[in-house]
Formats: C-alpha cells, structure tokens, sequence
C-alpha cells in the first residue's frame, strides 16, 4: 500500500471499472497508449512544460490513427492559468478546430487573478465545445480552495476534473482526493493524476475512489538508444512502453474485478 494512503475502510471503494487516460505527446506513444490498453488519450503540445495544445495536423492524424477517444488539450501558452482577450480567442478557434477534427473531448483550465475558476469563461467554452466531454486540468490544483473550485467547475458544466488533491503528487494528496470524490458524488468524474505508476495506481484508485487514473508513464530513454541528431540542448529522450501501459490497465481491471467479486465495491 501507499505510505500516504488513510487506514479506511474497504467499504470505502466506490469504482467498478477505473478508466485509464494516457498523457501524449506524440503519435507514436498515442498508438502504444491505444494499443497497451488505456481507455483514451489526452493529447498534448510541450509536456514538458506541463502541455499545450497540440498542432491541428498532429490532433487529425492521432484521430485517424488510433480508435480510442482522444481529449485535446487546449491550452495557447504554458504558465499561468490567466488569459488575455486574445489568447482566450485562440482558445476558441482551436476548440472549434478539435470539435471539426472529431476529438472526443478537451481539455482546459481558465482562474481569474484571485487564484479562482473562471466560472463564466469556462462557461462558455464548454458550451463551445459541445457535444464534446470537457475536462478541467490540474489549473484546479493551484486555485485558494479546492471545495469552491469543485463547486465552480461543475457550475461552469465541465464533465471531469483532473487533481492531485492541491499536491505535486497524488501520492501526497491522498486524502484531499478523497474527500472531493465523496463532495463531488456523480455530479463530476474525479480523475486522479500525477506521480501515477504502474506499482502506486491501484492502490490510488482503492484509497480515493477516484472513477479515472491519469498518467504518461514515460521512461527517460537509455543512453544508447539516444538518437545522435539532436541539438545539444535538446531535452533528455524519453520513451512510453507498451508493456508498462498493458501491465497498467491490466492491474486496474483485474483489482476492479476481485474488490467486486469480494463486495468490497458498491
């Protein structure tokens, strides 16, 4: 079990069925995140600088490549969760272009100065989006109260909120997680992320209830398998494995079905 993990009970398991999102960056890892298992993809631009929105040619060629849902990120800058007029207007147009391109669903993340949801911003790029899911990046995380942000984001209508618990890791911010699990009920999909593995996921999944695990599981790449043409500033290489993403979703379908087999879930 997790160190950070709270001595509750069993009864406290909620999730059948714990979906698997995968963090992408590239189409190569967004096909091994399809083919390993996952149950859809978050695609990103710049993960390393927590991601932005992807290319329009990257986005249509992800869709055309793999047969599971794909959220776009959609994010013009990395920083900050406060926009300009401007950059809100981006933000638009590449909404419209992930919902003309046949994303199944976005990803975004708008605070006011005071460190608040954006109630009204995010309002209405949800309903830009629609009919597609709308997902509520960890921007959550840095905001003064998460109990008010949770309210704020399922008034401003989105489908799913992706959180540590206000913590760097999830690992950390075990217990935040599971109270806005238990806060949120069915209103909202309460997706669990950062620091997920292979080894910590189930026991995340067992000790907040969380209905999604968020994860990249990617590998910093071994010096020989280095390719030589690169800049020599280049950020280190990494590589996502399918093996690691098998053996994910395996583990949470297999927990899944022997907590329920023993009525530890409801």
């Amino acid at each position: 079990m997790l160190a950070h993990a709270p001595t509750a009970p069993a009864a406290q398991i909620r999730v059948l069925h714990p979906k698997l999102e995968l963090c992408v960056e590239t189409l190569a890892n967004a096909e091994i995140a399809a083919r390993g298992g996952a149950h859809r993809i978050e695609l990103c631009g710049e993960l390393a600088d927590g991601g932005i929105t992807p290319s329009l040619g990257l986005l249509e060629q992800v869709l055309t490549s793999v047969a599971i849902p794909v959220h776009c990120m959609i994010r013009p800058r990395g920083g900050d969760f406060c926009y300009s007029p401007g950059e809100l207007r981006a933000m638009e147009r590449d909404i419209q272009h992930a919902k003309a391109a046949g994303a199944a669903g976005i990803v975004i993340g708008v605070l006011t100065g005071r460190g608040e949801v954006d109630v009204p911003v995010v309002r209405h790029l949800v309903a830009m989006a629609r009919p597609m899911q709308v997902t509520f990046h960890r921007a959550f995380d840095v905001t003064r109260d998460l109990d008010t942000a949770l309210e704020d984001v399922i008034a401003a209508g989105a489908d799913i909120v992706l959180t540590s618990g206000g913590a760097e890791r999830i690992t950390e911010g075990i217990d935040v997680v599971m109270r806005l699990v238990e806060r949120a009920g069915a209103r909202i999909e309460i997706m669990g992320g950062s620091g997920v593995r292979v080894q910590n996921a189930v026991a995340l999944c067992q000790a907040t209830g969380v209905s999604a695990i968020h994860a990249s599981l990617r590998r910093r790449r071994m010096e020989d398998a280095t390719p030589i043409h690169v800049l020599p500033d280049a950020l280190p290489a990494y590589e996502l494995r399918e093996e690691d993403v098998r053996a994910l979703a395996a583990a949470l379908k297999t927990s899944a079905g022997t907590s329920s087999e023993n009525g530890k879930l409801d």
